[in-house]
């Protein structure tokens, strides 16, 4: 059995959405004779709790912990907020927010911290990883982020033991999609696009999640081509067992979207369009569940949507899952053209009819034309036609069961014996 040391700053009870991805396939590996270890941050400050995720760490997986030193705490008193407040991803990268305060913090985060504002983890993790390596023979070391400090880590401890190392990236690195409203400074990006590409240039192999991530990458790096492999987000179909619809809405049609949405994915003609179907008579509402970006609230607020829309904050993953599973329509927005949500994949399971916005996106649209579940347009559209449509849309279920993530833990099971 292959033994492998996974690298990963969020953990349960983190409730940090990214998580799922390790969480799933290191629970799963050990059907392929890959043995785990994973190694995470001790004090991760940032994200809302979900303390339900604990019950799906086994027993017999070894988790090591490394203190870390975050920048909130800091950024919380300069801002003024209280220290007890929890932060809000989408408004802490708001474009909507004029005061100085959020102006200057975000000048430094996208300008002093390189890769990332985690990359205070680095020496404890490299030291307790030199601990955990040391004690016995490991075959590979595999690396999730973001943050993307972690894969500065692994090539760290790969460089020290030498052992292979596969990054793996949930998103893209020195061109993240929250960078493109912000002027990042040329040293600093001189500085990243350095790191990012020692990072490819080492790696035994990489995984991304999307194809159209991969074929950005290679288009960048061309020597990565042979060495890239892609593995989808997916979902647990196990998550799907007992599961179904607790709500009936017979009187209006509930519109769901799940966890962060930012004020570059804000579909304002959509925003529209809803309001003009409740002044025909067709009752529409909204919920939000997660992070809500001021101008998505402000949207809302401009289009009368108040009175019909419900923001619930975060939920555990159960409780969402059955936030999903009881709406009518879910409601998706794409960053740009390597951007695949991983709700996606949760959402496709459902059944339920989706609502996507998105630019220059055509891996989103391919997958839910294939699996019959929705329709995709672009920011600056309304959606009329999706509600023309809505009985046309009949969700694919078996097509969408190939994105179960013990087949794709399955696969990276392949990967790591081969190297």
């Amino acid at each position: 059995m292959k033994k492998v040391l996974f690298l990963t700053y969020y953990w349960p009870p983190s409730g940090k959405a990214s998580l799922h991805w390790p969480l799933s396939i290191i629970r799963y590996l050990p059907q392929f004779d890959i043995e785990p270890v994973v190694l995470t941050v001790e004090n991760e400050s940032f994200t809302q709790k979900d303390e339900s995720l604990q019950k799906l760490i086994s027993p017999n997986l070894k988790v090591y912990k490394s203190k870390a030193w975050e920048p909130f705490e800091i950024y919380k008193a300069f801002t003024g907020k209280k220290k007890t407040e929890q932060l809000v991803a989408s408004e802490t990268i708001s474009t909507t927010n004029k005061s100085l305060t959020h102006k200057i913090s975000i000048w430094i985060r996208m300008n002093l911290f390189i890769p990332d504002a985690r990359v205070g983890w680095y020496f404890s993790a490299v030291k307790k990883g030199k601990e955990i390596l040391s004690k016995d023979k490991f075959d590979a070391i595999v690396s999730i982020g973001p943050p993307h400090s972690t894969h500065l880590i692994s090539r760290r401890l790969s460089k020290l033991f030498n052992i292979p190392f596969i990054p793996v990236f949930i998103d893209p690195w020195v061109d993240i999609a929250y960078y493109k409203e912000f002027k990042r400074n040329p040293i600093t990006l001189a500085i990243d696009n350095h790191l990012e590409k020692s990072i490819i240039k080492k790696a035994a192999a990489v995984v991304f999640v999307t194809e159209s991530m991969k074929n950005d990458f290679v288009s960048k790096y061309p020597f990565c081509k042979d060495k890239s492999e892609v593995l989808y987000w997916g979902y647990n179909e196990e998550s799907f067992y007992g599961m179904g619809k607790t709500e009936n809405h017979k009187d209006f049609k509930q519109i769901v979207h799940s966890g962060n949405i930012f004020d570059f994915q804000n579909p304002k003609e959509f925003w529209k369009h809803v309001k003009e179907e409740i002044d025909k008579g067709n009752l529409l509402k909204i919920k939000f569940t997660g992070t809500v970006s001021p101008g998505i609230v402000n949207s809302i607020k401009e289009n009368g949507l108040e009175p019909y829309t419900e923001y619930t904050g975060f939920l555990s993953y159960r409780d969402m899952l059955q936030t999903v599973i009881n709406a009518d329509y879910l409601l998706v927005g794409a960053t740009e053209k390597r951007h695949l949500p991983g709700k996606l994949f949760e959402y496709l399971r459902s059944g339920n009819p989706i609502i996507a916005f998105g630019d220059d996106n055509p891996e989103v649209s391919l997958i839910i034309k294939k699996c019959n579940a929705g329709m995709m347009f672009s920011y600056n559209e309304s959606g009329r036609e999706f509600f023309d449509n809505i009985k046309n849309i009949n969700t694919d279920i078996q097509r969408v069961k190939e994105f179960d993530r013990v087949s794709i833990s399955e696969k990276l099971s392949k990967m790591i014996k081969e190297i």
